[in-house]
């Protein structure tokens, strides 16, 4: 599950109060592992541009502190590229170039279309790395982290670009489970973006 860092410590209050008590904490490379005390074991994920931690207010003030992010979000032929300063959406873009789907045709038509639709995605991909350089890359040398969402083949073909380099080494483990980009598809992003994510396995 994904838990805003405002809701957290609500969050780990419930999770003391049904499984018997203030949990166990130890530090792991990816998080924090909570053992409480009927078996229970949650396992904090930092969001994308926090700090590591070694303990639960350490994790706290990481998750809950404001960070500059990155958001590329790409799926078909949409693109949305923005820069989240804390909770909020302070540069933005999206763009749209028509993707034709794939057609059950067969033979040489199936054949001509598969080319077609290959040019698209490169035209959207070429047209997503343009706003990527415009947007995020004079702002590589302040984000904290890079956030992609989307379809993941369509990131990494506008990431490929060699002029994002610098970008691309900024990008988080986690992609976003998005829409089709759009202005309001970003902003809810952010959220997702900032979300401590937490693993929870029953004993």
């Amino acid at each position: 599950m994904d838990v805003p860092p405002a809701r957290l410590a609500r969050w780990l209050d419930g999770f003391a109060e049904r499984h018997g008590g203030p949990p166990e904490v130890a530090a792991e490379p990816d998080g924090l592992r909570l053992t409480a005390p009927d078996g229970t074991l949650a396992v904090l994920h930092p969001p994308p541009g926090a700090p590591g931690a070694e303990d639960l207010p350490g994790f706290l003030t990481g998750a809950e502190a404001p960070r500059r992010l990155g958001l590329l979000l790409a799926r078909k032929g949409a693109v949305a590229v923005g820069v989240a300063d804390g909770d909020q959406l302070v540069v933005s873009k999206v763009d749209s170039r028509y993707v034709q789907g794939r057609t059950a045709a067969g033979g040489w038509s199936q054949q001509r279309f598969a080319r077609r639709r290959d040019n698209q995605a490169k035209a959207a991909a070429a047209d997503g790395a343009e706003l990527a350089v415009r947007l995020l890359l004079p702002e590589a040398g302040r984000l904290a982290a890079v956030v992609a969402g989307g379809d993941r083949r369509a990131v990494e073909t506008i990431l490929a670009d060699r002029r994002l380099a610098p970008v691309a080494a900024l990008r988080a483990e986690r992609l976003l489970d998005v829409p089709e980009p759009r202005h309001t598809v970003l902003v809810d992003a952010i959220s997702a973006a900032r979300a401590v994510r937490v693993l929870v396995r029953d004993p």
